[in-house]
C-alpha cells in the first residue's frame, strides 16, 4: 500500500462494515456500490475505466464507485427535456447542455452525473477533459425508484457547495417535481406546474405535464 492510500483510507473509520458505507453514502441499496477498488480507494481513473469495460456509469462518492440508476423511461424524460432546452439555447446562445453521461466533478474526489446540465461558457474550463471540473449552473435529476431521500439530500448539498444555482429533481412516479435555488429554498410542482429556468436559463419555461407528454405513446 502507497502512502497515499494509507492516508486516503485512514480518513474512515477502520470498524466500518458495509452497512457504514450503506449508510455514509445514503442509504442506497448496496447493489449499486461498486466493491473494486475497494471503498475508499475508487479514483477519477477508475471511473473511466469501467464505463470503457463495462459500459457502466459511476459516480465517484468519497472514494467509492456508485452505479447511476437509469431505467428506459427516465431516459426518455431526460432526453425529451434536452430537445426543449437546446432549442432554447441555439436562441440564446450562453452554455453547453449535456445529458445523462456526463461526468462533472463538482467537489474535490465528488464526481456526479446530473441526468440533465447545463453549464454557462464562461465558468466551462477550456481544457475541460472527460470530467470537467465545474459543478453545473442546472443539474436536473429524473428519481429513480433507487434513489433515495438521504442520498438525493446529499447530492443536493454538494450542487450547491459547488456552485450551482438551480436544480431540479423530477419525479416520474408522481408525475410532479422540486425546483431548488438552494438546499433550504424549494418549490414543489405538481403537473400543472412550470419549470422555470430563473437567472440562470432567464425566459426559459416548460409545464411539467407538457414534458410528461413529450413520451407518452399516441392513444392510436
Amino acid at each position: 500500500m502507497t502512502t497515499a492510500e494509507s492516508t486516503l483510507l485512514s480518513t474512515y473509520p477502520i470498524e466500518w462494515t458495509a452497512a457504514d458505507w450503506q449508510e455514509h453514502l445514503g442509504g442506497i441499496p448496496l447493489h449499486r456500490i461498486r466493491m473494486y477498488p475497494r471503498p475508499g480507494m475508487a479514483t477519477e481513473k477508475d471511473v473511466l475505466e469501467i464505463h470503457a469495460r463495462t459500459g457502466r456509469l459511476c459516480e465517484l462518492v468519497d472514494g467509492v464507485l456508485v452505479e447511476k440508476p437509469m431505467g428506459f423511461y427516465e431516459s426518455q424524460l431526460a432526453s425529451a427535456l434536452i430537445v426543449v432546452l437546446g432549442e432554447y439555447l441555439r436562441a440564446h446562445k450562453i452554455g453547453a447542455l449535456a445529458g445523462e453521461a456526463g461526468l462533472l466533478r463538482i467537489l474535490l474526489r465528488q464526481v456526479r452525473i446530473p441526468d440533465v446540465s447545463f453549464v454557462r461558457w464562461d465558468r466551462l474550463p477550456r481544457d475541460a477533459g472527460p470530467i470537467p471540473a465545474v459543478s453545473p449552473d442546472l443539474a436536473v435529476e429524473i428519481l429513480s425508484e433507487s434513489n433515495t431521500e438521504q442520498e438525493m439530500a446529499r447530492k443536493l448539498r454538494e450542487y450547491f457547495a459547488g456552485g450551482t444555482r438551480l436544480v431540479w429533481y423530477i419525479d416520474p412516479a408522481t408525475r410532479t417535481a422540486r425546483a431548488y435555488t438552494s438546499p433550504e429554498h424549494c418549490q414543489f410542482l405538481d403537473e400543472e406546474g412550470v419549470l422555470g429556468g430563473g437567472d440562470v436559463l432567464p425566459g426559459f419555461e416548460m409545464r411539467l405535464k407538457d414534458l410528461f407528454a413529450e413520451v407518452q405513446r399516441p392513444s392510436s
